[in-house]
């Protein structure tokens, strides 16, 4: 089987096919980050690197089986401007003809989601001479009129999975794939048909590490400062009972900082952006019916997060016993449930990145899963 990976990332894609014992006579990567090239140089030497996705030319490589990737979601996202794709002059693009005489007319387009249509691009020049080509896009939940803009680009609706049923990790995507493909009534539109895979329980104490180096604490320094300035901040910490709870920090109306709490025993989506400048609250503060403070009582993991800001709200965190710390990198490859063989080699910071902007490999294996392999 030959694989094209685009927007590939640290990799996931080769490891859940590694993981699945799935032979890859060529596989190709599309990746512009340095770090996340030298990740998968790493791990999968034999992988041959392309560059940028807008410079690919499918002529040039050999007969592509299965076509992977996911597109940037930054412009969809609920948590971004969710503008969608367009130009920067505001001009929306709904189908690939448009957005191919906007991009040979030279124009510029607003944020990356816009990239989507490079993989619409790739994959209908691999349709002219592969018809059956597998596929899988990934993208995040979004508008229902950018989710039917691109489930009608690639012939049909995908899939939800939320990443918790397989991890410690609440994170919710589309899939679109047609690796296997159902259809609503005889003639109906056609659907990813993956079923939803089995609720595996794991909470984010089961994934924790035992012994965690100190630089990622909250101080006790920081906890006194915060708690100093509190009033003109709007912020408060408080001692904890000793149990395990997890929450994010975000950014409300009033410039209210709270913690919101999760009663699911999951974590939030990881997110690539990753600040040193943790703001953590035990609880959450309101404004409604007046300001006050309320704790976690769930005893229960609370969440790596779904959005972090620039302004560094919206951290993963966890607290145990009375002290808070961020999660380690080690904890957020385990919430993206990378296997203990891949290795690492790079910054912390390199790698809450390539993380937040990674796959959920039992996700990408449960649907890879379903694969026939054609006996040569």
């Amino acid at each position: 089987m030959n694989v094209l990976s685009l927007f590939d990332g640290m990799g996931c894609g080769w490891i859940a096919l590694r993981e699945l014992g799935i032979k890859i006579d060529r596989g190709y990567s599309s990746e512009v980050d340095k770090y996340a090239i030298a990740q998968v140089k790493l791990n999968f030497p034999e992988v041959i690197h392309l560059g940028s996705v807008t410079d690919i030319d499918v002529s040039k490589l050999e007969h592509i089986d299965l076509l992977i990737g996911g597109s940037p979601c930054q412009s969809f996202s609920f948590a971004g401007k969710r503008i969608g794709m367009s130009t920067k002059g505001n001009e929306e693009i709904y189908t690939l003809e448009k957005y191919m005489e906007l991009k040979e007319n030279g124009f510029q387009f607003e944020g990356q989601s816009y990239l989507f249509w490079e993989y619409m691009r790739i994959l209908t020049d691999i349709r002219k001479y592969n018809p059956d080509v597998l596929f899988l896009l990934e993208n995040v939940e979004m508008e229902k009129r950018w989710e039917r803009v691109l489930s009608e680009a690639i012939g049909l609706r995908g899939v939800r999975i939320n990443s918790a049923l397989v991890s410690a990790q609440n994170r919710r995507r589309i899939y679109w794939t047609n690796i296997r493909v159902g259809h609503e009534g005889l003639f109906g539109y056609p659907y990813s048909d993956i079923p939803q895979p089995a609720d595996r329980g794991v909470l984010l104490k089961d994934i924790l590490e035992k012994e965690v180096c100190g630089k990622y604490f909250l101080s006790r320094k920081m906890v006194d400062w915060m708690n100093i300035h509190k009033g003109k901040r709007n912020v408060e910490i408080k001692q904890i009972r000793k149990k395990y709870e997890v929450g994010e920090v975000s950014e409300q109306r009033k410039n209210i900082q709270q913690l919101e709490p999760r009663t699911d025993s999951k974590t939030n989506c990881l997110t690539t952006v990753q600040k040193d400048n943790l703001i953590v609250i035990p609880g959450t503060v309101r404004t409604f019916g007046g300001e006050y403070f309320r704790e976690i009582k769930s005893g229960k993991s609370c969440a790596l997060l779904a959005r972090a800001r620039n302004d560094g709200s919206s951290q993963p965190c966890v607290r145990i016993d009375t002290q808070i710390r961020r999660l380690t990198p080690t904890e957020c490859a385990r919430l993206q449930t990378v296997p203990e063989w891949y290795i690492w080699n790079c910054s912390d910071t390199q790698q809450y990145k390539m993380l937040g902007n990674g796959w959920t490999v039992e996700v990408i294996k449960h649907i890879l899963s379903f694969i026939k392999i054609k006996e040569s």
